[in-house]
């Protein structure tokens, strides 16, 4: 899942990047501020202020309906690229 959060805000995230599991909880995730800081989180390391979400990511339809945010699913490959690139 990818979401851009459309916002001014220096100190949230702009590009929130999220692998999710069967049962719709995030097992890995990158964020990333529009000043280029990096944030990650996954079962077993967290930096730069980032935690995985503790209650099952909702449908992206509900996501979309929040007009701040603009969320498309993506390919594992490019977010494995991104996870990558984390540190």
């Amino acid at each position: 899942l990818y979401i851009k959060w459309v916002h001014k805000n220096p100190g949230d995230p702009v590009h929130l990047y999220s692998e999710i599991d069967d049962q719709s909880y995030e097992r890995r995730k990158v964020e990333i501020y529009a000043d280029g800081r990096k944030g990650f989180a996954d079962a077993t390391e967290e930096g730069g202020g980032t935690v995985l979400g503790s209650t099952p990511v909702p449908p992206l339809a509900e996501i979309a309906a929040i007009p701040e945010y603009e969320p498309k699913e993506i390919p594992a490959e490019d977010f494995q690229k991104i996870w990558m690139k984390r540190r």
